[in-house]
Order: structure tokens, then sequence, then C-alpha cells
């Protein structure tokens, strides 16, 4: 069956799956992203562009995010309704008294990586050579746990903050290794310099974690619930179809003037849905083993209570 005609199949057989009269607030909500428009985003807009969120019965305002830090405030301001948090801000939001829930994953798998010269064919070669970080706590998290998975020592790899600059770092040779996102930075220099290694944290003893997260107050939560279903059955939606018809997912995101090419999107897509039953699906055991592994390697001081950071009950069950 060729492609496009599948994809009409696909958005006519999830049209016919849209909210009851009974479920439809028939409200309009502004949806935050954690950073500047990116592939990860697709279905966010692919749903918007469909209109698939007014056949549930909101109105998605997408707004894209200053810096990463934006959402956690903006949520507490009451300035947004949802927004796109990374897993790992989720946590340190709620350590210091927010009352945030996570309530759909983009991904289900974590995009942090360590990129590295052709000559780390490891990540213990690291030992003795200087790797880049942007500053952010989880980013030493990711390059220790990478190391100490392969069997190596954290304590003998020489950090130094570059910022947002890991392929600028990376191709002027002034590190051996920085930690970038696979999905992103991972592409561009892998098309730049295909002889790079690049070691995934979830292959070096991280769980397979939600990366980013679809989050709300818990008052949005409690007084809204029926606004926050009906974004995550378009967001669902979404996904889906870009998966289906990556070509229209990625002319709509261009038109939103992200800067992504098709080798992102093909990169991340399988992301979307890896291990989980549904479109967003929320996994309480992989949750719990993130937890750990975040004071494990020191981003929190005590692990979360997964029961109260996330509500797993909203994606639906389904099988994909």
């Amino acid at each position: 069956m060729p492609r496009k005609l599948a994809a009409l199949l696909l958005a006519l057989a999830l049209a016919a799956c849209g909210g009851s009269g009974t479920d439809r607030p028939e409200e309009s909500a502004t949806l935050l992203l954690d950073f500047t428009p990116n592939a990860v985003h697709a279905g966010i807009y692919l749903a918007t562009n469909r209109g698939f969120d007014a056949a549930e019965g909101v109105r998605l305002r997408v707004r894209a995010a200053g810096a990463s830090t934006d959402a956690p405030r903006l949520l507490e301001a009451d300035r947004v309704d949802m927004a796109i948090l990374d897993i790992h801000d989720l946590g340190l939001a709620r350590e210091r008294g927010a009352d945030i829930v996570g309530v759909m994953a983009l991904v289900q798998r974590p995009l942090a990586a360590v990129l590295a010269q052709p000559s780390i064919r490891r990540p213990r070669d690291l030992e003795g050579q200087r790797a880049g970080v942007t500053g952010l706590p989880s980013d030493v998290a990711v390059l220790d746990s990478i190391v100490q998975g392969d069997g190596g020592d954290p304590e003998r790899v020489r950090t130094t903050t570059i910022g947002f600059a890991a392929v600028k770092a990376l191709l002027a040779r002034r590190v051996a290794a920085a930690t970038a996102f696979w999905n992103v930075e991972g592409v561009v220099l892998g098309q730049r310099r295909p002889d790079v290694h690049e070691f995934r944290v979830d292959d070096f003893g991280a769980p397979p974690y939600p990366e980013l997260v679809l989050c709300v107050t818990r008052q949005t939560l409690d007084e809204r619930k029926d606004v926050v279903r009906a974004a995550i059955r378009a967001l669902q939606r979404g996904y889906s179809e870009t998966q289906a018809d990556p070509e229209s997912a990625l002319q709509v995101l261009r038109r939103s003037n992200a800067e992504v090419d098709e080798a992102q999107l093909d990169a991340v897509s399988p992301a979307f849905t890896a291990g989980a039953r549904a479109y967003g699906q929320l996994r309480p055991d992989v949750l719990r083993r993130w937890a750990r592994w975040d004071v494990d390697f020191g981003i929190l001081d005590a692990p979360p209570d997964v029961g109260a950071a996330f509500d797993t009950t909203l994606v639906s069950r389904q099988s994909r």
C-alpha cells in the first residue's frame, strides 16, 4: 500500500477515536516546549496542524521555551497550562517543593550521550582525557554513568564546561569527548565527521527512562483533567501519524521555522514508542529505576515518590 494512502487511512481511523461529547472540554491550553522546535516535537506540531487537538475539544497554543529552566517556573506561575520537561528537571523541581506531575512521555529512552573523537573507541578510554559538559547537573551524571558502565573510573576523566557547543568543540578537537543529545548534535556531528563515536547512556547502565515528559501542575490535573486527557489523545494521534507519515511531519516542522532535517527525525522516531505498549506510556517500573539512577549519580538527593511525581493512568493502555 502506498505510504500516503496508508497515512490517510490511519488518520481517518484515528479521527474516529476522538473524544466523546462528555469528554470534550472545549477549552484552549498553552503548551510550552522544552527548547526551540526540533524533530522530537514533530508529533506536537503535526497534531495542531491536522486539527487533532480541536477534534478532541482542546486548542493547543504551542510556545517555544527561551531556556530549559523556564518550564517549571512558568507552570508554577500559571502562565502556561502544560510543558515539556526534561525528566531530571522534573525531579529537581519536585525536590524543591514544586507539585508538578508528569502525565505523558514524549520519548521512551534517554536522548543523552557522549560523543567522542575517533581515538576514543570505548568510554573507559576517556580516563586521563578532557570531556566537555554543558554545566547542567545531569551532564556529569551521564558522563560518569557511561564511563563507569564500561568499567572505567569517572574520577579520572577531566571535565571542562563548554556550554551547548559540543559539535563546535569536537570539530575543533578541543576536547576528546562531550556530552550531547544523540538525536540532534549526534546527527549533526555524524554528518560532518562520520568517524566519531557515540555512546548512549542507556547502553552503559542507565535505565530506558523517558528523557522528555509532558507535565502539568497538580492543580491543573485536579481541576482540568479533561483538558489534560484531551491534549494527550491529540498528541498520541500526532505522534502516531508522524511515524506513519514522516515526510508530512517534516514539512510541518519546517513551516514552524524549526531547523531540522530528515536524518534527525529518522533518528528520533523509533524512540517515540521504544518498549511501550501505547504512545506516551509512562511505565512505573522504568520510572522507579530512573529515580534510583538519578540519586546514584548525584542529580537528586533522594528518590522522588514516583506515584506522586507521575500520573501513569492517563495514557491509553491499548496496543499500538
